[in-house]
C-alpha cells in the first residue's frame, strides 16, 4: 500500500447527494482496475472509497462520493475536501478487480447508486482491452437523477455494439423508458443461466448476499467468477 497527498483539482455536485471528485496525487501511483482507496482521516479512521478512473489515467484520480446528512460519515470526508483542498490516500485496496485471464469472456455489471464508480472502472478498463467483449452493465437507483451518469454510458453503447446498458429505476418517473423493480430482478429476467459470465458487483452486503445465493443457485453462476468486495464480510 501507498500513502499519498492529493490535491483536490475539482469538485463537481452531480446531484443534491453525489460528488464528483477529482484528485492530483503527489506521486506515482497505481492500481488495478475495480480497487479502491481510504481517505485518511487520522491514523485509526481510513474511509473506502472505489476509484472512477482506470489505471490508465495516470496523472488523476476520479471518485464519486454519496454524501448528504443522512450518509454523514462520507459527509465528513467531503467537508474536509471543500475546505482544505487537499486530502490524504492510502491505496490501493480490495480484491475483486478486474481479471485479465481472459478479455472474451461475456461479462454482467451490477452497479446500485455510487456503486456505479466501481463498474466505471472496470468497464472502461475491459474495453480498452477488448473493444468487442459482450458486456452488460445493470445500473439501479431510486430515481432516474440517481443514475447520474446514463447519458455517458448510452453514448458508449453506441460506440461499442456489444455493449448493453440496463438502468433501472424503483421509483419510475412519468415518461421514463428504462427497467423499473431491482437490478438483480432484471438481471434474473434476463438470463436463464449466468454460467459463462463474469459477474462484477457493487452494492450492499446484503444485496451482495442475495445476488450470490440468486446467481449461484438458480443461474449456475460460476462463484470463483463472481466479484464483489462485499463478498468478503458474508
Amino acid at each position: 500500500m501507498t500513502t499519498l497527498s492529493c490535491k483536490v483539482t475539482s469538485v463537481d455536485a452531480i446531484t443534491d447527494t453525489v460528488y464528483r471528485v477529482r484528485l492530483e496525487p503527489e506521486a506515482a501511483f497505481s492500481f488495478r482496475a475495480g480497487q479502491y482507496l481510504m481517505v485518511v482521516m487520522d491514523e485509526r479512521d481510513k474511509r473506502p472509497f472505489s476509484m472512477a478512473s482506470t489505471p490508465a489515467e495516470h496523472t488523476f484520480i476520479e471518485l464519486h462520493i454519496g454524501a448528504s446528512e443522512l450518509n454523514l460519515y462520507a459527509m465528513a470526508v467531503m467537508d474536509r475536501i471543500l475546505k482544505e483542498r487537499e486530502i490524504v490516500v492510502d491505496i490501493p485496496h480490495g480484491d475483486a478487480w478486474l481479471r485479465d485471464d481472459d478479455n472474451t469472456r461475456p461479462m454482467v455489471l451490477i452497479a446500485g447508486g455510487t456503486g456505479f464508480s466501481y463498474v466505471r472502472s472496470i468497464l472502461l478498463t475491459a474495453l480498452a482491452q477488448n473493444p468487442n467483449r459482450d458486456i452488460a452493465i445493470y445500473w439501479g437507483g431510486r430515481e432516474e437523477k440517481h443514475l447520474y451518469d446514463l447519458a455517458e454510458l448510452e453514448a458508449l453503447a453506441v460506440e461499442h455494439p456489444n455493449l448493453r446498458v440496463e438502468p433501472v429505476v424503483e421509483q419510475p418517473e412519468p415518461g421514463w423508458r428504462g427497467r423499473t423493480g431491482t437490478v438483480l430482478t432484471a438481471v434474473l429476467q434476463d438470463y436463464g443461466t449466468l454460467v459463462e459470465q463474469d459477474i462484477y458487483i457493487a452494492g450492499r452486503f446484503e444485496m451482495a448476499k442475495i445476488a450470490r445465493d440468486l446467481f449461484c443457485n438458480e443461474r449456475n453462476a460460476r462463484e470463483d467468477r463472481l466479484f464483489g468486495d462485499a463478498f468478503s464480510f458474508i
